[in-house]
C-alpha cells in the first residue's frame, strides 16, 4: 500500500468510526489541482460520497461540519480541500 492509499485508508477508518456508513467512497482528485498553491503544502484534494443514517434530520451545513469533525486530525496537513456529498439512505436514488 503506497502513502496515498494509506492516507485514504486512514480517512475511511475515521469516517467509519464516526458514522454508521451504508456506503463510502473517497477519491483523490489532487491531480486535477496540480500547481495549485494548496497542493504545495502536501495537502490533497479529495472527494467523498458518504451515505449514513446519522445525517437524518441534519441540514447540509451540519452534515459537512460532522464530516469535517470526523476528519479533523487530517486537516490541513493531509487534506487541503474536500468535496463532500453526504446523504441519508432515504436520499439515495435506487
Amino acid at each position: 500500500m503506497n502513502a496515498n492509499q494509506q492516507r485514504i485508508a486512514a480517512f475511511d477508518q475515521d469516517l467509519r468510526k464516526a458514522f454508521q456508513t451504508q456506503s463510502l467512497v473517497i477519491e483523490d482528485e489532487s491531480h486535477l489541482h496540480a500547481g495549485h498553491v494548496g497542493a504545495a503544502s502536501g495537502g490533497g484534494h479529495f472527494r467523498l460520497e458518504i451515505v449514513a443514517s446519522d445525517f437524518k434530520g441534519l441540514n447540509l451545513v451540519a452534515r459537512h461540519r460532522a464530516v469535517y469533525a470526523a476528519l479533523n486530525r487530517h486537516i490541513p496537513k493531509e487534506i487541503h480541500a474536500l468535496t463532500i456529498i453526504a446523504l441519508t439512505p432515504d436520499e439515495v436514488s435506487t
